[in-house]
């Protein structure tokens, strides 16, 4: 797959069929357009499968003050759609050229430079400045610019259409088998593993102090059932997302007991997967009945099923 940061700069050899959108997760929403995309281009020998969206959110540039959380970085992005089979992603970068452009101007901007046999967009889809462009308007410029359009209609989980904002607010609310039944793979958080304070090693539950990233949405606190990724092996963990009041810290932590695992990896890279909550975040009367309660999880988190695909 290649990957572009191109600002109608460039200009493809070949002809495509492109996706539009902001993929803010890559939910089951977004992957009906991309299976679109991908069918599409196949019947079409001469073409390539494009995912065309922003590198940063928009609102980064018109409002910092509402920025959403993150739900999944460019690189994980680019990870899955690899794996899917999309021949392009570009992630273009939202500036203050780019929120100005008419709604007329970014669409042939995008056919002078990527050659659009077929444009594929969800039902609400919108672009231009101030949004001004609807999908209803794209159906006039297919006409106009002799391309292709076909509209995806929304995808409904239990009643409800699966949207990056309904995923977000089930992340803080801790529903994670909800949001995995949305995303195309179990909700992570990633980064490097630090120095804590090194109190689970003196109860036998030594954990992984992850250095998360603070833009990214945080699951409402307690302790989860979470797989864990690290050099391209996955184990069993338990992890707390807390601030651990039985030792009386304040501070938010994310920290994974893995599970049959004594390798040293500190400053390394992990990836915790969330699969199911276990329960809430609880003040215990003292370290033993602690270390009890977490004998529980870990029992949980042995009898639960490895086989998820990352």
């Amino acid at each position: 797959m290649i990957i572009l940061q191109d600002n109608f700069k460039m200009k493809l050899k070949y002809n495509t069929f492109i996706a539009l959108g902001s993929f803010d997760g890559l939910h089951k929403g977004h992957m009906t357009l991309i299976n679109k995309v991908l069918k599409l281009s196949k019947s079409n020998n001469n073409s390539k499968s494009m995912v065309n969206t922003f590198g940063n959110h928009p609102l980064t540039i018109i409002d910092k003050t509402k920025v959403p959380k993150l739900i999944m970085d460019n690189d994980t992005k680019a990870e899955i759609l690899d794996e899917l089979g999309i021949d392009l992603v570009n992630f273009a970068l939202f500036n203050q050229e780019i929120m100005k452009m008419s709604p007329e101007d970014f669409v042939t901007s995008m056919i002078k430079c990527y050659n659009p046999v077929g444009i594929v967009v969800g039902f609400n889809y919108r672009f231009g400045n101030k949004n001004l462009g609807d999908v209803e308007l794209l159906k006039k410029f297919s006409e106009i610019y002799n391309f292709k359009l076909y509209v995806i209609n929304p995808i409904e989980y239990n009643d409800n259409v699966i949207s990056s904002t309904r995923i977000r607010t089930a992340i803080s609310e801790g529903k994670i088998e909800d949001v995995n039944h949305m995303l195309l793979k179990p909700y992570m958080l990633k980064g490097k593993v630090m120095y804590g304070k090194r109190l689970g090693r003196t109860i036998g539950f030594p954990t992984a102090n992850l250095d998360y990233n603070k833009d990214f949405v945080i699951p409402k606190g307690g302790v989860y059932y979470t797989l864990v990724k690290y050099e391209n092996k996955v184990y069993k963990g338990i992890t707390n997302i807390g601030t651990n009041p039985t030792v009386g810290e304040n501070e938010l932590t994310i920290e994974t007991h893995i599970l049959n695992f004594d390798d040293n990896i500190y400053n390394k890279n992990i990836k915790v997967y969330f699969i199911d909550r276990i329960r809430e975040e609880k003040k215990f009367n003292s370290l033993e009945e602690l270390k009890k309660q977490l004998e529980r999880d870990k029992k949980f988190a042995d009898l639960r099923n490895i086989e998820i695909k990352l």
